[in-house]
């Protein structure tokens, strides 16, 4: 059931020195080709990093919480083309968490890191940093990047007294 997959997917940072299996990767790509779009535009791209190296590079992208995509296996980059949709951003935020679900179903771990309007330690854009190091046409715009990989850290499940009930407001606010 989707409901206990969410309880037990938590951010992870620290991952298995263990590659993810080109079958894991290309279910997770296929779901992430699968994800709902307005108007079924699709503005999205996926650019799959496994390269170490650019992984490496990927990492430096922000001032602080990118550091840990070096160490994963799998980065996959979500980008868009904002003129093929005025709602692209929301697009890529659901293609991002399937991505995120699809890899807890397979017993791998992830982490969003978030990139539109964020900076490198340098002040650049960390879209334009991303979009140098994997050549990526300058009208497309990077929204987020996830980092996967099996996981190196263990972390609780959420309860269901940990929810947040009072946010949930029926028929009226």
């Amino acid at each position: 059931m989707l409901y206990d997959l969410l309880k037990v997917r938590r951010s992870i940072r620290k991952f298995q020195d263990k590659e993810v299996e080109k079958e894991k990767i290309d279910i997770i790509v296929k779901s992430a080709l699968l994800s709902p779009s307005s108007r079924s535009r699709r503005p999205w791209e996926f650019i799959v990093v496994t390269d170490k190296k650019i992984l490496q590079k990927l990492s430096l992208c922000r001032e602080h919480s990118s550091s840990f995509l070096a160490d994963a296996p799998l980065g996959i980059v979500i980008a868009a083309d904002p003129n093929a949709c005025d709602v692209w951003i929301e697009d890529c935020s659901i293609a991002s968490i399937i991505i995120q679900l699809t890899a807890q179903s397979l017993g791998l771990g992830s982490c969003w890191i978030q990139v539109r309007e964020r900076n490198s330690a340098d002040n650049v854009s960390a879209g334009d940093y991303i979009k140098s190091v994997l050549g990526i046409p300058a009208h497309f715009v990077v929204e987020s990047m996830v980092a996967i990989g099996y996981p190196g850290e263990v972390k609780r499940a959420y309860s269901d007294n940990e929810l947040l009930y009072g946010k949930v407001h029926y028929n009226r606010f």
